[in-house]
């Protein structure tokens, strides 16, 4: 271990202008260091079917709520688990007020464009509608535009529509009926925002198996348009990306004019617990010098379309001008902010007691723990108990906390409180068993130090076959 030199106290002073950490050598065992401000962990979000930019200052994000649009703003990606959702549009329509999914969202001069797919109740009645923004806001007001019905599919099943510029024009892409699936994709020529000028062309995407090819993405670089497109059943652990490209210049209503790549270009993960990846959409740093990707995957390997969490993470390109997505990383896999991002100074505790921050955790009465939960745990371990009256407490510093475990069928009933306050009753019950998940998020608090307990009721709901409650990680807010 190395002395601090006489100059120490100098150096302190200008790392703390500087926001730097120092931490002081020692012989005793190293207390664990704060984490920098600079980091996130997943996910974002507990929905599926995200859309995300970043504009004048904040993120803005949606995710599929079925029965309304929500979205939800914050200045950090590491601060949007906790931010509260707006809700920007509900209708009253009963032709299309149910099955609301993946709302995206545009900015064309200074107005903002939401467009989504609804119905009526019977999935096949899906069509896709636009929304226009009353001024220059992502979160609206919004009222209603108009319905998008390429003249050649007028009454047929459409999802998932996504816009495209390109030769300075603009196109319409979605997942519908044609000649080669259910859900095949589609583009057709766009007047404006909100008016469709043309016919759809159909486009014959690859995908690894027969299913869907849905949620089309754009990215324009490098001389071409790369679209990039999720493939296979959504439930299913194999639900993938695929890409098609376009050289600028082409038409993009001439399908010969699309180059297929082949293979996946984002996939399970099964050594990281990551299974059904996709339906994503990219978006740029604060600053404007990374490309993001913020998509949806689960934790389980399970024939599910429930338990679909929003993650992020940071993409590159390839000496041959296209993207690379990467391999998806773990949940709670510990990332470098996008450049520009302010960050929260959050850090996180593992059941364990190991802590990047301020933080602890102790146990009263007798908890199992160990590794079974391999990838579906944080660190790869957790602690469950169903002992009536065993304790977890969590000693944190900062201004909110939030609880991620193993949700799964012999799971139940914890009481959760916030320094020693009133209990809030928390289902840790899951059909199906997922790792992460997100089980209770703390009210904003006063920075300083907090406690908060985790009892074992030693109760479950009728469905449940067990009453344990799941102790994995916390995620810690400072500000």
């Amino acid at each position: 271990m190395h002395t601090r030199p006489r100059s120490s106290l100098l150096v302190v002073l200008l790392a703390l202008l500087l926001g730097l950490a120092i931490v002081p050598s020692s012989t005793a065992a190293p207390k664990p260091k704060l984490a920098a401000a600079g980091t996130f962990r997943n996910p974002l979000n507990p929905g599926p079917d995200p859309y995300m930019t970043h504009f004048k200052g904040n993120y803005y994000l949606t995710t599929t709520q079925g029965n309304s649009i929500r979205m939800w703003r914050s200045p950090s990606l590491s601060t949007l688990l906790t931010a509260d959702p707006v809700t920007v549009w509900t209708d009253t329509d009963p032709s299309r007020n149910r099955n609301i999914w993946a709302p995206e969202f545009y900015r064309f001069g200074d107005r903002w464009y939401l467009y989504y797919t609804a119905d009526d109740g019977i999935d096949d009645h899906h069509r896709l509608y636009v929304l226009e923004s009353a001024g220059d806001d992502p979160a609206g007001p919004y009222h209603f535009k108009a319905k998008l019905t390429p003249p050649n599919h007028a009454s047929d099943f459409a999802i998932d529509p996504a816009v495209f510029q390109h030769n300075g024009r603009l196109y319409l892409a979605y997942s519908g009926i044609n000649a080669y699936q259910h859900n095949g994709l589609n583009i057709a020529p766009m007047a404006n925002p909100y008016t469709v000028s043309g016919d759809a062309i159909a486009l014959d995407a690859a995908g690894g198996c027969p299913e869907v090819r849905e949620g089309p993405e754009f990215l324009n670089r490098n001389g071409r348009t790369w679209m990039t497109y999720s493939t296979c059943d959504t439930g299913k652990p194999d639900y993938q990306v695929w890409m098609m490209s376009l050289p600028n210049g082409a038409n993009p209503l001439t399908p010969s004019a699309w180059t297929q790549h082949n293979g996946p270009l984002f996939s399970r993960a099964d050594d990281r617990g990551v299974y059904g990846p996709g339906h994503h959409a990219f978006f740029k740093s604060p600053d404007g010098t990374e490309d993001w990707m913020v998509y949806h995957a689960k934790t389980t390997s399970t024939y599910t379309y429930t338990d679909r969490t929003t993650r992020a993470q940071k993409i590159t390109w390839n000496a041959d001008g296209s993207p690379n997505l990467g391999r998806p990383l773990a949940l709670g896999a510990t990332q470098d902010l996008p450049s520009g991002d302010p960050g929260s100074g959050t850090y996180w505790i593992n059941d364990d007691g190991r802590s990047s921050g301020a933080g602890t955790v102790a146990y009263t009465g007798t908890w199992n723990s160990g590794t079974g939960c391999a990838a579906q745990c944080f660190w790869g371990d957790d602690h469950w108990s169903d002992r009536a009256g065993n304790t977890a407490t969590f000693t944190f510093t900062g201004t909110r906390i939030a609880l991620l475990s193993v949700r799964d069928t012999g799971n139940g009933i914890g009481a959760i409180s916030v320094d020693g306050g009133t209990e809030q009753r928390v289902d840790f019950y899951g059909a199906i068993r997922t790792g992460e998940s997100l089980q209770y998020v703390s009210p904003k608090l006063p920075y300083g130090t907090h406690t908060l307990r985790i009892r074992v009721t030693g109760e479950r709901n009728a469905q449940s076959q067990a009453s344990f409650v799941s102790v994995d990680r916390a995620e810690v807010y400072t500000n």
